[in-house]
């Protein structure tokens, strides 16, 4: 239903220049507003950076619309040839319809490939090895059988890209789609024969003056899960070694920050899948990773996240591309549907730190490390588009009590907690080399 795409004040039929639009309850950024005025040269920075990414991954001839003729005696493919880079395929599916005595000439034409034909024939086929094929023949039926051995060769290798073909007989012009794709190379898991958890999972963290907190979520963690590995990525200026000899501890520059720390706890990981715990969350009964780990088998999902202490946390993430002055990015409450086959799940957009991952989806990603104080959403901001989310209140992970009486560690802790100006600044300039122009969220 239409409605399905109107979110508040986000309209994505209105499409050109986006906004974010004041109201009670929302916090609107302008971007542009935090930025530094007396650098004259970082809108010209960024339209540069934006043309090598287009360049890169926004391929004009994978958006040109086709729209199949309504009458026409020629039958091509629509959707679905696909060819790898510097591969040969025949074209299916390829044939006229027309008397003998209306037979024109035939050409094919593409610009990433040539074209073939493995039919025993010589005089009706003319550009043979090349971009532009003509076949003439006064015979419907050798036409259509040379139609039908038609081959096709890919000449540039292309991790990914679109020839659109012309297919063409007199008046009679149409065109399809040939994707070139190298598909990557399957990367595997080897669990072992009896796919023990341990296995599959290794639990990460990152710790930073709480050691009395880390301490208290590895017991909680032992207690449903004694063999479970857990990396921890540590940065305090005394650092404390955690003796379990399941614990790999990676001891990192002090104050070096939050998202580096979680780049450098994940990229140690070797089993297919992490459990992502903050240091002072606490396991329970209802912190049940084997109903993450069945939901992440059964589905296509990147990640599956739970609850904090029983709040559920999620947001949609909602993007309008905007023009030449960038987009506008919306975080709000709530989910966009629920998963199907699991009632306690729903997909969003923005989920817990209390998550189960597929490891190489998230590595490539990854965390900016530029984000070293508070940054949450920014990481789903950055997976939007590439990570499909969900989030199941059914599994809950406690989060420890604060203690009455403040120590020093709670007091240097506290003094990183929060962004200063100079941190709010800095993250604005970041979402503005994401291209965007404002940001708004509930």
């Amino acid at each position: 239903m239409l409605s399905a795409f109107l979110y508040d004040e986000v309209n994505f039929l209105s499409g050109g220049s986006c906004s974010c639009k004041k109201r009670k309850g929302l916090q609107v950024y302008e971007i542009e507003d935090y930025l530094d005025k007396g650098d004259k040269s970082i809108k010209t920075r960024r339209v540069k950076e934006l043309k090598h990414f287009k360049k890169r991954y926004d391929s004009g001839e994978k958006k040109k619309l086709l729209i199949a003729p309504s009458n026409t005696p020629l039958s091509y493919p629509i959707h679905g040839v696909q060819v790898m880079p510097l591969h040969t395929i025949r074209i299916p599916g390829l044939q006229v319809h027309i008397e003998e005595n209306m037979i024109k000439p035939v050409t094919l034409v593409a610009s990433l490939g040539i074209f073939n034909t493995f039919a025993d024939v010589s005089d009706e086929v003319k550009g043979r090895g090349s971009n532009t094929l003509i076949i003439e023949s006064p015979s419907r039926k050798l036409l259509n059988h040379i139609l039908q051995h038609i081959t096709y060769t890919s000449t540039e290798f292309h991790i990914s890209a679109l020839d659109i073909v012309t297919f063409q007989m007199g008046e009679h012009k149409v065109k399809f789609p040939v994707e070139i794709r190298q598909p990557p190379i399957p990367f595997l898991y080897d669990s072992g024969p009896d796919r023990k958890l341990s296995s599959l999972v290794t639990i990460t963290t990152k710790t930073f003056y709480r050691y009395d907190k880390l301490r208290i979520l590895i017991k909680s963690i032992r207690k449903f899960y004694p063999d479970i590995k857990i990396i921890i990525a540590d940065d305090n200026d005394n650092p404390q070694k955690i003796n379990d000899v399941n614990v790999e501890q990676y001891f990192m520059p002090y104050a070096k920050g939050w998202f580096a720390g979680r780049n450098l706890a994940v990229s140690q990981v070797t089993t297919k899948y992490f459990l992502w715990v903050d240091d002072d969350f606490e396991f329970t009964e209802s912190s049940k990773i084997e109903r993450f780990l069945q939901i992440l088998e059964e589905t296509d999902l990147d990640l599956v996240a739970g609850s904090l202490g029983g709040t559920d946390f999620t947001f949609k993430i909602l993007y309008q591309a905007g023009d030449d002055e960038g987009g506008c990015l919306h975080r709000r409450s709530g989910f966009y549907h629920k998963l199907e086959g699991f009632p306690n799940c729903v997909m969003s957009g923005v989920a817990s730190n209390f998550f189960l991952a597929h490891t190489r989806a998230v590595l490539a990603v990854g965390f900016d490390p530029r984000l070293n104080r508070v940054a949450h959403s920014e990481f789903y901001f950055d997976g939007f588009g590439n990570l499909k989310v969900a989030s199941c209140n059914d599994i809950v992970v406690g989060h420890q009590q604060k203690t009455p009486e403040k120590t020093d560690n709670d007091r240097n802790y506290t003094k990183f907690r929060y962004n200063n100006d100079q941190q709010v600044k800095m993250k604005m300039g970041l979402l503005y080399f994401k291209n965007l122009k404002c940001y708004s969220q509930t």
